[in-house]
């Protein structure tokens, strides 16, 4: 899928990393063949010519995503309308989500500890009715800009009007921070407020953007 194509990008998907491969592997001591399916989406990193050259495979590019691999063999290595196409379904971005989170748990087990014992510094130098009043409403704040940029906007993705990621997540994010404010409705001036809804449209702007590489939509 869309990950072939940013590694064929970066130069991981490449043609001596193919031609390595081959020779690691002895593949032409295991199969009678001289012929190698690569995905669709490896063509801008890797050079046919090349690995012919310089192994003996001929490179055909095949359907973009592995499960049509079987289709495209029965169909004489001819790949169809639907096997070309990139899609980016609901389903394909929701188990995107699960991973997103868990590569924060980390960064997140420290944002809240950070935010907990700042937030207890005041004139009586630290209190911990002070962390929990003040700190607790920012940790909130943290996961609401978590919901809207790992979640929110990969799910709402297609009904978003831009095509640039950190303007969804900036503005799912201040829309979390609004349901973050009005959870905490009295405990919060008009200062406190502001401050965290911008700081859960950074955290959701900062988090839509990792999504870039993974979608058609950019």
């Amino acid at each position: 899928g869309i990950n072939v194509w940013c590694a064929a990008g970066k130069g991981l998907f490449s043609t001596e990393e193919v031609v390595r491969r081959v020779n690691r592997s002895r593949l032409a001591e295991i199969v009678s063949h001289r012929e190698l399916i690569l995905p669709q989406l490896s063509a801008t990193g890797i050079a046919a010519h090349q690995v012919k050259k310089i192994c003996g495979f001929k490179v055909i590019y095949g359907p973009i995503r592995a499960a049509d691999i079987p289709a495209f063999i029965q169909a004489g290595k001819t790949a169809d309308q639907a096997m070309r196409t990139v899609t980016f379904t609901f389903r394909e971005r929701a188990v995107l989500t699960p991973v997103e989170i868990l590569l924060l748990r980390k960064a997140l087990a420290v944002v809240i500890i950070a935010t907990l014992f700042l937030s207890g510094f005041g004139p009586g130098i630290f209190s911990m009715d002070a962390a929990l009043s003040r700190g607790i409403p920012a940790v909130c704040a943290t996961l609401f800009g978590i919901l809207a940029g790992a979640v929110i906007v990969p799910f709402l993705l297609p009904h978003f009007p831009w095509r640039e990621f950190w303007i969804s997540g900036a503005l799912a994010g201040i829309v979390a921070g609004v349901a973050n404010t009005w959870l905490f409705n009295g405990r919060l001036d008009a200062w406190e407020s502001l401050s965290l809804m911008l700081w859960t449209g950074a955290v959701g702007s900062y988090l839509a953007m990792n999504f870039t590489g993974c979608t058609p939509y950019t």
